[in-house]
């Protein structure tokens, strides 16, 4: 008889036969920073994630590098909005003062990255310009990222984060971070590009909502993929890797397990999976009625990612995985 639970037998043995682990360098940190804020403040949807002030960023950033884990990924809540988001390439807006803050109190021992998106900047809520006709204008809006990846590579980020889902946006920012001569003439080749490639138009960004104070009214599945599509998320990251993405993303994670092993599958660049905030919401309010064990549930979910073929995970969750992890 073929036995295959005699590798289950003891938690050494099952230790010593899996097939994936988690490693504290696999995981990003997301954190929001809000301009004027005074003290940290929870975000009622996420427990225990809380718009931070700027001396509280600084603070997590040096509690993630402590943590051991790969990097956070910066996101701004500012105070006021326009129609074109004009805060987002200001070099005195709040996500390029968090970004300076971040890589100063990383001090090289973590990577520091930026969402590259015009949302959480325009008094409309959109990710790009709106025509007149008060849809999203792709190619207008390619000029504000290249104005916003410009200002965040001079800030000092390291990976860029293009959330917005633009037709091109890859080659345009990857074109502008070449050309530039705003660094001393020699641009910025270095800094790398991950793409949102296969962000689908999901439920599970409600929390996400709350957290950026988002004043969308309608939806973004003019730009977001359909969550019924599943070839889509592999074409449009087929088509970012050509146009010079560093790293390709599948946004949710845990919902499109199907697209990031389809991704993971043929990819020649390295694959991230977000596990986003209705994910992380749903987990910690089921934890908090007892009706699962929260730890064992937080590391199912991740180790699920990874078995996808997920090489960098965002994750609330990071830096507390990092300590069970050690």
């Amino acid at each position: 008889m073929t036995r295959p639970r005699r590798l289950r037998t003891t938690p050494a043995l099952r230790a010593l036969v899996s097939e994936t682990r988690l490693h504290a360098r696999d995981l990003v940190l997301p954190l929001f920073i809000k301009e004027g804020a005074t003290e940290p403040v929870e975000i009622t949807s996420m427990p225990g994630v809380v718009h931070h002030t700027e001396a509280s960023l600084a603070q997590a950033v040096r509690e993630a590098a402590d943590a051991g884990i790969g990097g956070v990924m910066l996101f701004g809540v500012p105070t006021t909005r326009d129609a074109t988001g004009s805060g987002a390439d200001d070099p005195d807006g709040i996500l390029n003062v968090g970004i300076r803050i971040a890589v100063e109190a990383a001090a090289g021992r973590l990577v520091v990255m930026a969402d590259l998106c015009l949302d959480e900047f325009t008094d409309h809520g959109h990710c790009g310009v709106l025509d007149a006709r008060g849809g999203v204008d792709n190619d207008a809006t390619l000029l504000r990222y290249e104005a916003m990846a410009i200002a965040q590579a001079e800030a000092g980020a390291e990976v860029l984060g293009l959330s917005g889902m633009m037709d091109g946006q890859v080659f345009a920012v990857r074109s502008a971070l070449d050309a530039s001569t705003a660094n001393g003439g020699t641009g910025f080749p270095d800094t790398a590009i991950l793409a949102y490639s296969a962000k689908y138009a999901s439920a599970f960004y409600g929390p996400f909502r709350e957290a950026v104070e988002s004043t969308l009214e309608g939806d973004r599945r003019t730009y977001q993929l359909d969550p019924a599509n599943r070839r889509e998320g592999s074409r449009e990251s087929d088509i970012d890797m050509l146009e010079g993405a560093d790293i390709v993303m599948v946004k949710p994670a845990m919902s499109y397990l199907d697209v990031l092993a389809d991704v993971a599958q043929t990819s020649n660049v390295p694959v991230a999976a977000y596990q986003v905030s209705g994910e992380y919401a749903m987990i910690e309010a089921a934890a908090a009625n007892g009706w699962i064990n929260r730890r064992a549930a937080i590391e199912e979910s991740i180790v699920s990612i990874k078995r996808a073929g997920a090489d960098i995970v965002l994750t609330y969750w990071a830096v507390e995985l990092a300590g069970w992890i050690k």
